[in-house]
């Protein structure tokens, strides 16, 4: 990544066109969650900015920003009650930034803001079996494979395993 400049930040109207742009793209949304949209129309960028402007401090939603564009998007889900020091961590990243570290530089961002942000004792993110790529990035990022969950996952018609990473503060 040399000369290049990873930052989080909060979502702007300005990233609209990045948005679709980059999120606009099978081979994001086959590595995600259903409710990642696809095709990622103007109206669902438009709508994800808006959503992401009404967050209140400490925020848990971001962009992932190269050299003053919007190039994916990685972000915290809190859960409650009993697991309410765990967070889920989440990411993509538009298809021409891939391989470059960028993915990696991203998570160690979020991981070091989430721990000495939020009370979480754990950090944990899952990753289809078919995506050797996405399970790498969370490696580098000091994360540990804790299990495989085996046929636990459908997208678009094809049955897969789910494999679960985590990391806990030290």
């Amino acid at each position: 990544m040399t000369g290049e400049k990873t930052i989080l930040r909060q979502w702007d109207e300005s990233d609209l066109e990045a948005l679709v742009r980059y999120g606009d793209n099978r081979n994001i949304w086959i590595n995600l969650r259903d409710l990642f949209p696809h095709p990622y129309t103007r109206a669902k960028a438009e709508a994800w900015i808006a959503f992401c402007k009404t967050q209140q401090p400490p925020l848990t939603k971001f962009a992932i920003d190269l050299n003053g564009e919007a190039i994916g998007g990685i972000g915290l889900e809190t859960f409650d009650d009993v697991h309410r020091l765990t967070a889920e961590v989440g990411y993509w990243l538009g298809e021409p930034f891939w391989g470059r570290g960028i993915a990696t530089a991203a998570l160690n961002q979020l991981t070091a803001y989430a721990f000495a942000t939020f009370p979480f004792q754990r950090l944990q993110a899952t990753v289809f079996g078919w995506n050797p790529a996405s399970a790498r990035v969370l490696e580098k990022a000091g994360y540990e494979l804790e299990g495989r969950m085996r046929q636990s996952i459908i997208k678009d018609g094809r049955l897969g395993d789910l494999l679960l990473y985590a990391r806990v503060r030290n």
